[in-house]
This record gives C-alpha cells, sequence and structure tokens, in this order.
C-alpha cells in the first residue's frame, strides 16, 4: 500500500481556553499523494489557512495527526523538515522585509538552510519565476503586487523543497495579474514535480489549479469531491452548491 505524502487525520485546532476557546479546526481529516495538488476551499473563517499554518508548524494543533511521508510532524521542526516543505502567503507585501532587497531576502532563505552556490540558485530562481536579474537589487516597495508574488515563490522555491503549501496566493492580486500567477505555479508544479495544497475561496481557482479538493465549513470538511465533479457540478452537500451558486463568474470551464 502506497503511503501517502501528506496524510492529515482527525486534526483539531482549538484557539483559547475555557468559555473563550474556539474550535477553528474539527476533526479534518484528509491526505494528498506526491505530485498532487489538493484544494481546500470555503468561506473566510472555515479553517483553511488555519490548517495550512498548523501543517508548516506556525500553530500547534490541539488534537489529532499530521504524517510527512508517515513520519509524525512533531510542533518542533528541524532544518531539513522545513526545507521540505515551504509557504507562500497572500499578502505579497507582508511577508516579504520592506527594508531588504530581493537579493537579501533569496540569499537568507539559502544561508537559513546552509545551502552553498548562492549566486548560482538566485539567478536561476529568478529566471524561472519570470523576472530576471534586474529585479535583483530592489526592494519590496518597488515591485507591483505581482512581482512581489513572484519573489516570494522564488524564496520558498530557492531552497527546493517537495511541497508548496499556497494561502490564497493570488486574492490580493489585480485581476489581469492573478492568470500569470497560477500559470507559473502550475507550470513550476510539472517543472519540479511538486505537491501542493492550494487554499481559495475562488473554486475557478481551485478546479483550474487543482485534482481534488475539500469543501470546508466551520472548521469541518462537509464534502470531497474531485476537480471534473466541481466543474460537472456534481457536488453531494447544500452548502457546496450554494458556494457554486455564489461565486460569481465561475462558468466551470
Amino acid at each position: 500500500m502506497t503511503v501517502p505524502l501528506i496524510d492529515i487525520a482527525q486534526l483539531e485546532v482549538v484557539f483559547g481556553a475555557g468559555t473563550q476557546a474556539v474550535r477553528a479546526v474539527r476533526g479534518v481529516s484528509f491526505t494528498v499523494a506526491r505530485g498532487e495538488s489538493f484544494g481546500l476551499v470555503g468561506e473566510s473563517g472555515s479553517g483553511k489557512s488555519t490548517i495550512l499554518r498548523a501543517l508548516v508548524g506556525l500553530i500547534p494543533a490541539s488534537g489529532g495527526s499530521m504524517r510527512l511521508d508517515g513520519v509524525a510532524l512533531a510542533m518542533k521542526r528541524d532544518k531539513a523538515l522545513r526545507r521540505r516543505m515551504q509557504m507562500v502567503f497572500q499578502d505579497p507585501y507582508g511577508s516579504l522585509h520592506p527594508r531588504q532587497t530581493v537579493d537579501s531576502q533569496l540569499s537568507e532563505a539559502l544561508a537559513i538552510q546552509g545551502m552553498a552556490d548562492v549566486e548560482r540558485r538566485i539567478r536561476t530562481i529568478l529566471d524561472q519565476v519570470g523576472l530576471g536579474p534586474r529585479f535583483r537589487f530592489r526592494y519590496p516597495h518597488q515591485l507591483s503586487g505581482g512581482q512581489r508574488q513572484r519573489v516570494a515563490i522564488a524564496r520558498a522555491l530557492i531552497v527546493e523543497p517537495e511541497i508548496l503549501l499556497l494561502d490564497e496566493p493570488t486574492s490580493a492580486l489585480d485581476v489581469s495579474v492573478q492568470a500569470e500567477v497560477l500559470n507559473l505555479l502550475m507550470a513550476l508544479r510539472h517543472e519540479r514535480g511538486l505537491t501542493y495544497i492550494l487554499v481559495s475561496h475562488d473554486l475557478a481557482v481551485i478546479a483550474t489549479m487543482c485534482d481534488r479538493l475539500a469543501v470546508m465549513r466551520s472548521g469541518a470538511i462537509v464534502e470531497e469531491l474531485s476537480a471534473l465533479h466541481l466543474r460537472d457540478r456534481r457536488t453531494t452537500t447544500d452548502y457546496a452548491r450554494t458556494l457554486l451558486a455564489a461565486s460569481q463568474g465561475y462558468s466551470g470551464a
């Protein structure tokens, strides 16, 4: 039996305690195969981003288990494990240091992982994300939103991870730029054999980017289906059908 690359079982995340406790993630279970792109979709506050943050080790899980290649993930991650799984955040400006150049931020990522051949790696990754050498010594405020997100993707990929966790990677961008970034992410996945977990409230993005998806509501998964079934509008829950109906401009094409 093939062990999934990512295996999340009965995951619980609780913020606060006692009467102030909030169950942000409630018994969530799913698996992701190596090379697959898996989507989490739902309304704001449904727990999607919280799952990514627990998976990457930014917040603690309150219960359940998370496994990578069959090995349980503890809260404290060693350098090798952090390298295997990188995250790209929603706000490309907020995730970049405003007083560091692109070169400094890419160099720092390599230094943290103890990776050599810095010059070649920086030149290569800037070319791969469609920026090139002229952007290397610019600051975030000198870049457009789409360019900043390309830098954020470059910073995640420069340490050569297996997995990218993508938290609404295009929602802060202009509509004209969103498709460019999504096309870049799809190309990089195939070129590098990456595994993606993508969080989005946009069903069109999920249908384009993902092989399978889970629909979340109030911290729990209410339905899991393939992207093909989503495009064909073959959902089994009223909530998923409501999301489809509410998704403006979603054609399933």
